[in-house]
């Protein structure tokens, strides 16, 4: 298994709090890391039957076990178990004693928050970034291949056809992971909204009318909506806001964190199928935004930052809030990158120049060389990783 971006960011949490909690999606390399990373640690994986029976019935005779700590995997399986773990956190607080990971957000975080706050470094690792990807000996070479391959890490570690993984993959997320997170009766309905979702990444989120789309209400789809988001399937960028007096869109925009699930669910199958498909862009788009979420989530960085969007149409796809400037950055899948791929992030750049701070205006785009225009810079997608605005300044 190739290193992990967030791997530094680990090691310095374990050296900072007695408690780790790492969370994510299903199958984002969790357990491989953790077990890396501690070695020496002992490994208790709370999804084997016994091993829960153990912790749930005797949770103390459970943690007796682990003197010097361990890692505790898939610990929401066990809500009640970080209550106990505070009387041994306070008695003997020694950093990097416990690892806890799951893949269920909000159960977890829940438990962890009322029972170690204060105790316990939270952090996220997320499917691979493009920065991880290129570590595997073999690996997309193309913007579209990419895109329909995704970054879960098991498709490039076994070198597996991304649609088959992923079939599998959203067939046992429904089965395990949804029922276990919130009482959905109806799957078929729940995969359709997760599909119509689909087809809404990279545009804003409009209750109301994904609500009438599927046949459900909309209190119904704000709280599958809140199990997308709990389980690491989407998240919703919000709007950025400004003081003066500028009318700006105030819905959120809806992203997919990984394309190769969102262009599965799509029904595309292939690099050939997503060349030609309607959503491309906004597939593209969802690919830049998660890619700087995921490296800023790399870093232990919450804040994903925000889009600018006007109602004279003014818009930029993502607004990044560094500590000496503003970062605007505009998702082309065009390949060829000639002037009108700038005028937008000109544009918004523009009327945020009005905030006081300078303005930074970036295009990621579909193709291959880095092109400086008077105020803008275009950046080829494959390189967008190495850019350093793409993480805060620390």
């Amino acid at each position: 298994m190739i290193a992990r971006d967030i791997g530094t960011t680990l090691l310095e949490a374990a050296g900072q709090f007695p408690v780790v909690t790492l969370t994510g999606p299903r199958q984002s390399g969790k357990s491989t890391l953790c077990r890396a990373s501690f070695p020496d640690k002992p490994y208790a994986n709370l999804e084997a039957p016994d091993v829960r029976a153990f912790a749930a019935d005797d949770p103390r005779a459970f943690l007796r076990q682990f003197p010097a700590g361990a890692i505790l995997d898939e610990v929401q399986r066990v809500p009640e178990l970080p209550s106990y773990l505070q009387g041994l956190v306070d008695a003997e607080p020694d950093h990097g004693r416990w690892i806890l990971t799951g893949s269920q957000n909000l159960a977890l975080l829940e438990s962890v928050s009322q029972s170690l706050a204060g105790r316990s470094a939270v952090l996220h690792l997320l499917p691979l970034a493009r920065s991880e990807i290129v570590r595997f000996d073999q690996y997309p070479a193309t913007l579209d291949e990419s895109l329909a391959a995704g970054g879960y890490p098991r498709i490039f570690d076994r070198h597996l056809a991304p649609a088959d993984w992923l079939q599998s993959y959203v067939a046992t997320y429904l089965e395990r992971d949804v029922r276990a997170i919130s009482n959905v009766g109806d799957l078929v309905a729940f995969q359709r909204f997760i599909e119509f979702c689909a087809g809404r990444t990279g545009q804003l989120l409009n209750y109301s009318s994904l609500a009438a789309d599927i046949g459900v209400t909309q209190p119904t789809a704000k709280a599958w909506l809140s199990v997308l988001e709990a389980s690491f399937v989407v998240f919703r960028l919000p709007a950025f806001h400004s003081n003066r007096r500028r009318r700006l869109a105030k819905m959120p925009k809806l992203h997919f964190y990984d394309t190769g699930l969102a262009c599965w669910l799509l029904g595309i199958r292939s690099a050939d199928q997503l060349r030609s498909h309607p959503l491309r862009g906004a597939i593209f788009e969802s690919w830049v935004v998660s890619e700087v979420v995921k490296h800023r989530t790399n870093l232990g960085e919450t804040g994903s930052g925000s889009f600018y969007r006007d109602r004279d149409g003014v818009e930029a796809d993502l607004v990044l809030e560094l500590a000496d400037r503003l970062v605007v950055v505009e998702a082309k899948a065009a390949a060829t990158p000639s002037g009108s791929l700038v005028g937008g992030a000109e544009r918004v750049r523009a009327h945020l120049s009005e905030e006081g701070r300078p303005v930074d205006t970036i295009v990621v785009y579909g193709g291959d060389d880095v092109v400086q225009r008077t105020h803008t810079r275009l950046v080829p997608w494959h390189s967008l990783h190495q850019e350093a605005w793409i993480a805060p300044l620390r």
